[in-house]
């Protein structure tokens, strides 16, 4: 087991900045902020070492602290969480991990978030002549007991050019196809939170060898990679 640890203050933190999401609060406490910072991206980094144990992890991509609050409504300039992303290496290796750390709303995401039309199609497409070995993939008890059931937004009917009696259209109508895991506060701050998730994130590797397969193929099985 890992001894690196979520800091504890940083939930602290996070919890005094939604309660003073505003800049002169957040500029009194920016020194505090960047040591809590360093400290969420060590352990970061620490479970990006971890992954590259069982994959080919390309970069971390932390996310910055900073809204765009350009076009939203919610004017608030600060977020209230850290989030990282894994993208895996090389053009045969799809899908990407996600970490949110959240006081009551961490969680841990894999698979596609937002597919590419193209892709979207590719997918649909392959469930559309086959899903057999998708569900089998998605059920497995590996997979399903640290995952639960796949998840994503969805068309309430049949994507254009598609059957909406097709015994598998309720693969077929998402729009995106990922997973994910949510923790309490508790489990988060426990010394094995980092093992767990990189568990899990090891877990969902016979999921991305399913998709990258089906995503540099075409229907017919010829490598769609130059």
């Amino acid at each position: 087991m890992s001894n690196a640890k979520v800091p504890r203050e940083s939930f602290s933190f996070l919890q005094r900045l939604g309660e003073n999401n505003n800049r002169e609060w957040f500029t009194e406490h920016k020194k505090e902020f960047k040591v809590i910072e360093t400290s969420v991206k060590d352990f970061y980094n620490t479970l990006l070492e971890k992954m590259k144990m069982h994959d080919e992890i390309e970069k971390l991509k932390m996310f910055r602290i900073y809204r765009d609050v350009r076009f939203s409504q919610d004017k608030t300039p600060y977020k209230t969480h850290f989030a990282g992303s894994f993208s895996r290496a090389g053009e045969h290796r799809r899908g990407g991990y996600y970490l949110r750390l959240k006081p009551g709303e961490t969680f841990i995401a894999a698979g596609f978030w937002e597919p590419n039309k193209e892709d979207l199609l590719r997918i649909r497409k392959e469930l559309e002549r086959d899903a057999t070995e998708f569900r089998e993939t998605i059920t497995a008890p590996g997979l399903r007991g640290k995952w639960g059931s796949i998840e994503g937004e969805e068309l309430k009917t049949a994507p254009k050019g598609f059957d909406r009696e097709h015994p598998d259209i309720d693969l077929i109508r998402k729009k995106q196809f990922i997973f994910v895991r949510k923790f309490s506060d508790k489990e988060v701050m426990a010394p094995g939170f980092i093992d767990e998730a990189n568990d899990s994130f090891k877990a969902i590797r016979p999921y991305f060898e399913l998709m990258s397969d089906i995503l540099t193929t075409d229907l017919n099985g010829e490598s769609l990679l130059k």
